[in-house]
């Protein structure tokens, strides 16, 4: 008792960074291995402007929609063309910076870059080598608290790539067409949707500020449903990583000519 109160504050007086003995700093290392890798393939495809269409199939990857700038070809421009032609601008200038920041302010991402980039702290029992902490109520954090309305944006453009997986199965002859490309496809705007439902504020929007489930029984069903995605939200984070990148490099595998669409009908 009289070595506690001589402590003051009441907390534990230990002068190791922790006394852990598993690998802790594993997670953290494989995070920014991860993150750092998929920033860098990204920066370098949006800016690439080229290889991101393929006119036959109607392919598009997700990292050139919607195709606004005068540099696309006009078949990928489904919004129109009104951005300029400069190496600067990405062509998907309309909505990559606002996926961007839906994903900096998801809770998730926040959690594993504080940790992996941040070392705040890095592991769960790890002292970190911050010597204050002010959370996010300060300049430029606080603006973590957009991530609701990131989210409202972010469920638009997933409608936008729903679209540009419609009409990858229309030829540019306009017959019906089905190959590797269109999985591919689909099966990434299906986990983008995936991931954006189980997002923590879609959860808050369907279920919040009910007193009474019982009076709003769909409004319950679709909690329920958005609550079990939410518990695998983190799995859905990397999962889209990996989607987006693999749609990604195969629309470009298949655009440069390196590789050829395996067609399955048309």
């Amino acid at each position: 008792m009289s070595s506690t109160t001589d402590m003051g504050a009441g907390r534990a007086q230990i002068a190791a960074r922790t006394l852990r003995t598993d690998r802790w700093w594993l997670p953290p290392l494989l995070n920014v291995a991860g993150l750092g890798a998929w920033v860098l393939y990204a920066t370098v495809r949006a800016f690439m402007q080229n290889w991101y269409f393929v006119p036959e199939y109607n392919y598009l990857t997700p990292f050139y929609s919607p195709c606004v700038s005068y540099g696309c070809v006009e078949q990928a421009a489904h919004l129109g063309r009104f951005v300029p032609d400069v190496w600067f601008l990405p062509y998907a200038l309309i909505s990559l910076p606002f996926l961007l920041l839906f994903r900096l302010t998801c809770y998730y991402y926040r959690k594993a870059y504080y940790r992996a980039f941040w070392g705040s702290p890095p592991a769960c029992a790890v002292a970190e080598p911050h010597g204050k902490y002010t959370g996010e109520t300060r300049f430029p954090l606080i603006l973590q608290n957009l991530h609701r309305y990131f989210f409202y944006a972010a469920a638009l453009i997933s409608i936008l790539n729903t679209y540009d997986a419609v009409i990858s199965f229309i030829k540019s002859d306009g017959s019906f067409g089905l190959g590797l490309g269109n999985i591919i496809i689909v099966a990434n705007v299906v986990l983008l949707w995936l991931y954006t439902a189980s997002c923590h504020s879609c959860r808050s929007i369907i279920g919040g500020r009910l007193n009474h489930f019982s009076k709003h029984p769909v409004r319950y069903r679709a909690w329920g449903f958005v609550t079990k995605l939410n518990g695998k939200h983190m799995q859905l984070a990397w999962t889209t990583l990996a989607s987006l990148a693999i749609t990604d490099a195969y629309i470009m595998c298949v655009s440069a000519g390196w590789i050829s669409d395996l067609r399955i009908v048309g």
